[in-house]
Parts: C-alpha cells; structure tokens; sequence
C-alpha cells in the first residue's frame, strides 16, 4: 500500500511537469475569505506540511477549487454539513512510526525498534460540502496593494532571517562560501512578487549552509542529480513560504530549464518528491522560528484558579 502512494503520486507530480506545470506553483485565486494564497487548511483553520500541501494543490488546480479548506467525511458531518453525493475526495498521507518488539531466538532477549509506514486518508474540498457555517464558505475583500511596491511583511520576514544579501547585477544566487544571497536591485523585477518569490528561493538554498540545516544531497557538480534536488527543495521551500506570507508567485524564466533534471529524479526515485517536500518544510519551519516569537499574555490568577479545577475538561480541538 506504502509503494502504490508513493508511485501514485510521483506520477502524477511527473505527468503535470511533463505537461509543463510545477504542481508547486497555483494560479492563485483571491475570491476566498481565508486569504489569496494559504497553505490548504484543515477543518479547524491548522494548515496542512510538506507532502500534502503539493498534493492539495494539485487537487485544487485540477478541479478548479478556490477555497482552501479541507476536511474528512466525519468532520463534515460532526460540523453539521453533508457531502454533496457523487463528490470525489483527494488523498492525503499520514505518516509516522509504530514500535514494534522482537525476540532474539538465540537469547530470547527483546528488542524494540520503530517502523515507519504511511497510510492515505480521504479528504473533501468545502465546495464540495453543504450545510456547513457561513464562514467555511466567506468570500475575501479586493486586495489593496499597488503594483510596484514593496511587500513590508515580507521585508520584514527576510531580515529577521539574518541572511547576508547583496543587491546588484542582473543575476539571482546563493553562494555557500561566503555565506550569501546575491539578487538584482528590486527595480529589475517585473513587480514584487517576483522579487520576493526569487529572494525567498535563494533563502531556502541559505538555509543548507553547514552551520544550519546541513543539507547536501551528495551533489559534486553543477547539473548533477543532487544539484536538481537542491533545486527542487528551493522551489518546493519558496513556495511553501510564499503561501504562508500570501504573496503570489510567479514563474521564473531560469527555472523551465530544471524541469528536465527535476524529471529525471523523479523518475529514478518515487520517494524522491517526498524527501524533497520534507527538506522544503524543514527549511520553512527553520526560517520561521528565526521570527520574533510573541510574548505569552500572563494569565491572571481568576484563569490559574479555573484551570486547576477538578473535573474541568479541555475541549479537543481537533478530532
């Protein structure tokens, strides 16, 4: 079952990259209310990571959903909504590990070791459900923002990265040694957008710097396969990233040409679009913890009373 998700989705991700679109990268719609471009979300608002959120995506753009909200059939109907009937649902996965005991026939000793596995669980789009609270279903206010100008929470995201960036020439990289982001002045860009998309796929290649996320994928030269997963990472990370700062992303010129190598990879590895999903999100969740944390509101002594209560339960909220 492990292999069929694996392959099911790596030829899918294949057959859209043959077909010249990155699965990575939506043509973004603003018509819903939980924002122009979000990581898709679960029932309770907590977006989905890694894996699943190019395969919702996928979905997304394939059936022409705008809204970004997923759920299970149970979930829809404890919300109090129903699937319309004949509605398809999209796959996700649920990855982690169950421990398992053996017996040394020799000794008789035990020993425990974990065992990865992966299990797909069926998931539907809100447009696909009635019944549910108008929320589910709000439209967005039109965006504000002029062309032309620069994106201040997104600013503000990159420098608290630490990252050194140079700005000049007409060139966009990271260089491992010394340590930096090289970009063409703002000015050189067709809009913002495009400027931020590229900022952030260079920040992500910061990210595999040894004093960081150490990542390194065997590569030895330039074009190698390891150099295309490297650049798979930092497309897959980029726009990860852009979702979470709602910024569109918008198609680089250079990138068309990795499209052959990135195949390449994919068609020699089913596992290898996962492995370059989990990087991306590593190096998303590494770039948003060096983010000024909020301070926790200390709780007044009425609410440290209330919590030690016996017999109060906490609601879960996620089920």
């Amino acid at each position: 079952m492990k292999q069929d998700i694996y392959s099911r989705i790596t030829d899918k991700i294949i057959a859209d990259l043959e077909g010249g679109v990155r699965p990575w990268h939506q043509p973004w719609n603003a018509e819903h209310a939980a924002g122009r471009i979000v990581r898709p979300l679960r029932h309770n608002g907590q977006p989905y990571s890694g894996m699943n959120v190019i395969m919702l995506w996928v979905e997304a753009m394939e059936k022409g959903y705008t809204a970004p909200i997923w759920m299970t059939f149970r979930q829809a109907k404890e919300l109090g909504g129903h699937v319309r009937k004949g509605e398809r649902g999209s796959l996700v996965v649920y990855a982690n590990t169950m421990r398992k005991t053996e017996t040394d026939e020799a000794t008789g000793e035990e020993t425990e070791r974990d065992i990865p596995f992966m299990k797909g669980y069926t998931v539907f789009n809100v447009e696909q459900i009635e019944g549910l609270p108008g929320h589910y279903y709000a439209t967005a206010e039109p965006p504000t923002l002029e062309a032309g100008q620069r994106i201040e929470h997104a600013e503000r995201f990159l420098e608290q990265t630490g990252a050194t960036v140079g700005h000049g020439g007409n060139r966009a990289y990271y260089a491992l040694q010394p340590d930096r982001i090289q970009m063409p002045p703002f000015e050189f860009f067709e809009s913002p957008e495009s400027y931020y998309e590229t900022r952030l796929h260079e920040t992500v290649h910061w990210t595999r710097h040894p004093s960081r996320l150490e990542r390194e994928f065997g590569r030895k030269r330039f074009g190698d396969e390891g150099y295309a997963m490297e650049e798979l990472v930092a497309e897959i990370g980029s726009a990860f990233l852009s979702a979470d700062l709602s910024l569109t992303p918008e198609v680089r010129e250079d990138h068309a040409a990795y499209i052959e190598s990135w195949l390449k990879v994919l068609r020699d590895d089913k596992r290898a679009i996962f492995t370059a999903a989990s990087h991306a999100q590593r190096a998303a969740d590494f770039l948003h913890g060096l983010q000024p944390q909020p301070q926790p509101e200390p709780e007044a002594d009425d609410t440290l009373a209330l919590a030690s209560s016996p017999g109060r339960d906490l609601e879960r909220l996620d089920r």
